[in-house]
């Protein structure tokens, strides 16, 4: 390789860094992000230094913080223009209703299945949105049901005659999307399978297990309706490997990661540390944790002494990830991945961006990397496979 070119290529990521680091409209966004996250009392930002706005806007969208950073915009002495608030205000109402319209939505769709005989757990979404300070400022999501084998199937029955529209069924994976009438999307997870490895779907498999068989599961009181989610020690699991396939696969947004540390700080004193650490390293994901704990507690302010298997040491690392995350927006939304209207030039357009991404992610991770990257591979061979003769 030419070595001007090396250079450069030096030269930018060392910038890329920096930039995290010294542009002060993202150091305002963070620090506003940390104070809405945890509802600090003062944001902490200097009022002498100039604040691009509309690229804390910009970043909040992006990122799909925009109501965790108006709460911190609520803790801090200065403020953006006041047509600028009242356009973020205007944004958080929508997002408030939609989270009420969800949360209705999500009641009424329990309680159907209940009547049919069907009972589901709801995974991630409106469930760790309980695990805010304000969950109605949460960005919301889609609905996400785990059921056992028996229950998926009788769940289809029961919704698919009420879809609007209907995905297609990736049936070894045991997931369906669908669209209901009034707009919301549901999906149907028989298993919530990484698609990276099989050792980490045997552990996610197993926290399964333990959520069915076990009946390791914490409730949720929505309106009248009880709701239930799984167990902290089990949703810990779900949501970090959750986290790490749209890091590889797709790209992953601060609200996830914001999920992750809201859930662990929520039930702290509740955690089976010894039994985590064990889970983790079953599933061989200790390094990605203290890679992902590390950004949590430098950049979002993730109280140390409560995320456990902190690191200093993997702070570079951290840092990383977050430049990625800020690159790829939430679920890779900055990307024009998939947008061409020609299917194969989309097809291979994603591919190209997948694996770019598991090359770049492989000095964070050299050998999972790798490892998973062949895994997705085989595992997109085999759904093709199946999806062709199903």
């Amino acid at each position: 390789m030419n070595l001007k070119l090396m250079q450069l290529k030096v030269w930018l990521k060392m910038f890329k860094s920096l930039k995290v680091k010294t542009d002060k409209s993202i150091q305002a966004f963070f620090a506003l992000l940390r104070a809405g996250l945890w509802e600090q009392i003062d944001a902490n930002l200097d009022v002498n230094e100039k604040v691009d706005w509309e690229k804390v806007y910009q970043l909040a969208e992006e990122q799909s913080v925009v109501g965790l950073v108006l709460a911190g915009i609520e803790q801090s002495y200065v403020k953006p223009s006041q047509d600028l608030l009242l356009q973020w205000i205007g944004e958080v109402q929508i997002i408030e209703q939609q989270n009420k319209a969800m949360n209705e939505f999500v009641a009424s769709l329990i309680e159907k299945l209940r009547k049919n005989d069907v009972y589901a757990i709801l995974v991630k979404g409106q469930g760790v949105a309980q695990c805010y300070e304000r969950p109605l400022w949460r960005a919301s999501g889609d609905v996400d049901l785990l059921l056992s084998d028996a229950n998926y199937d009788k769940a289809k029955n029961v919704l698919l005659p009420l879809a609007l529209e209907v995905d297609t069924e990736y049936k070894s994976l045991k997931h369906l999307g669908m669209t209901m009438k009034d707009g919301f999307v549901v999906e149907l997870h028989g298993m919530l399978h990484s698609r990276l490895s099989n050792r980490i779907d045997r552990g996610i498999d197993e926290a399964q297990k333990d959520v069915f068989f076990g009946g390791n599961v914490r409730s949720w009181m929505n309106g009248t309706t009880t709701v239930f989610l799984p167990a902290p020690d089990i949703d810990v699991i779900f949501i970090f490997t959750h986290i790490l396939k749209h890091f590889y696969i797709e790209g992953i947004g601060l609200r996830q990661i914001c999920d992750w540390c809201r859930l662990l700080w929520t039930y702290r004193s509740k955690f089976d540390l010894w039994l985590l650490e064990s889970q983790i390293r079953k599933m061989g994901l200790m390094t990605e944790w203290k890679a992902f704990a590390a950004l949590a507690v430098d950049y979002l302010g993730m109280p140390k002494e409560e995320m456990p298997f902190y690191d200093q040491s993997f702070k570079a690392k951290g840092e990383r990830i977050l430049e990625f995350v800020l690159e790829t927006g939430n679920f890779g939304q900055n990307r024009d991945i998939n947008r061409s209207r020609n299917f194969v030039v989309g097809k291979t357009q994603a591919a190209w961006f997948k694996m770019g991404d598991f090359a770049r992610h492989a000095r964070v991770f050299p050998l999972d990397s790798a490892k998973f990257y062949c895994h997705y591979l085989v595992d997109g061979i085999r759904q093709a496979y199946a999806k062709k003769f199903s």
